[in-house]
């Protein structure tokens, strides 16, 4: 650390220090946390001597080299380990670093990365004078995502395939990078607890919930896509209705709807833009999708596609499946506003909104792009306060 006092920040109850021998135990129980190794590059198993090593070499010697600070974060009073916190790929000459962090299963809750980050950040820019700090994160690590966006973190986009695992394999990555000028305080910090981002984080950083419904035909599940859907989902995007009124690829094969029910699905999830469910009848059998796909010019927007299978069409199970997948949107994401749109003379689809209480606004001349050309469209929405129980229908 040339030209810089030792490292030690101790404020808001926090103590960020350099590792020290003492701590390998500590360090070898948080990274037992499966969420840890989930997220980060620890190998897996992380057996105690790598955390030996850790903390008598690798760590000392890349901070007085000037190529990372690795940090502890300790409870200043008691000297408990609470997490970590680092500046990575530090470059002092360019000004610039990428922060990493993490918080032990025992101290999650109270803030601590947050705060830590926060510390080390603000010391950085005063006294490393770096100008640029970046941020990466898996896609689909909302609770990394979260803590960045209280620091005042600009998200920039998703590297693909940005990071890699300690296994090899390669993961999308979100990036974003934190200036001076983009530091907050905990007081002005934005998505605070209870704000939209902050439910959305908690929701989409956990799996998929399952959905349920009540028809006259018993009740229905909305469940993650799984793999044994795919033939079932070819037979529904095969017939001719399907092609007739959506976008699904023509022809469509069994390639098209391992996509559909694995990455596709996936995806939409880790990147917590919306969520595809499919239709499950009382015996679990699938019988159609329902995607909610959240608008990325206003948050508290989404729209909504669905299909059935030809064999469980007439049988209510769209009308209910929607108002699931509705009241879903409204209370757990915190929509203001779910739209529909269909290709006008699409009067199965029309029904289907209007049963789940979808109020008609009109036709947008040119309004969906439907193979290669623009049609005019059908639209309703539905707001909070139209949604229905989603009963029997």
């Amino acid at each position: 650390m040339a030209g810089v006092e030792p490292l030690e920040i101790s404020e808001d109850g926090l103590l960020l220090r350099p590792w020290r021998p003492e701590d390998a135990d500590a360090l070898h129980r948080a990274c037992q946390d499966a969420d840890i190794r989930r997220w980060s590059a620890l190998p897996s198993p992380y057996p105690r001597e790598h955390a030996v090593a850790f903390v008598e070499r690798t760590a000392p010697k890349w901070l007085a080299d000037d190529i990372a600070y690795h940090l502890g974060v300790f409870d200043a009073a008691t000297g408990h380990l609470l997490g970590t916190c680092a500046l990575n790929a530090l470059d002092l000459a360019r000004g610039d670093a990428r922060i990493g962090y993490w918080t032990a299963p025992w101290a999650r809750g109270h803030g601590v990365a947050e705060r830590a980050c926060r510390l080390l950040a603000r010391w950085a820019f005063e006294e490393l004078g770096l100008e640029r700090i970046g941020w990466r994160a898996v896609v689909g690590n909302h609770a990394s995502r979260l803590v960045a966006l209280r620091l005042g973190v600009r998200m920039e986009g998703i590297q693909r395939a940005g990071l890699r695992h300690s296994d090899g394999r390669r993961a999308d990555a979100w990036a974003g990078s934190l200036l001076p000028g983009d530091l907050v305080d905990g007081e002005r910090r934005p998505a605070p607890p209870g704000s939209v981002q902050a439910r959305r984080a908690a929701v989409f950083g956990h799996e998929q919930p399952v959905l349920f419904a009540s028809t006259r035909h018993g009740e229905i599940r909305l469940r993650a896509p799984e793999e044994r859907d795919v033939d079932a989902v070819v037979t529904a995007c095969q017939d001719p209705e399907t092609l007739r009124w959506t976008t699904v690829p023509d022809p469509y094969g069994r390639g098209d709807a391992e996509f559909f029910v694995g990455p596709h699905t996936r995806g939409r999830w880790e990147r917590g833009d919306g969520a595809v469910f499919a239709v499950a009848d009382s015996t679990d059998r699938y019988v159609g999708s329902m995607e909610l796909r959240i608008s990325l010019g206003d948050p508290a927007v989404a729209d909504v596609g669905f299909m059935v299978t030809p064999a469980a069409r007439g049988l209510g199970y769209a009308p209910a499946a929607l108002a699931a997948l509705c009241a879903f949107g409204f209370t757990s994401l915190g929509l203001a506003r779910i739209e529909w749109r269909a290709n006008v003379g699409n009067t199965a689809s029309r029904r289907v909104a209007e049963k789940a209480g979808f109020v008609m606004e009109g036709t947008t001349r040119g309004g969906v792009a439907h193979r290669d050309e623009r049609i005019d469209a059908w639209v309703a929405a539905l707001l909070p306060r139209d949604a229905i129980n989603p009963g029997p229908r």
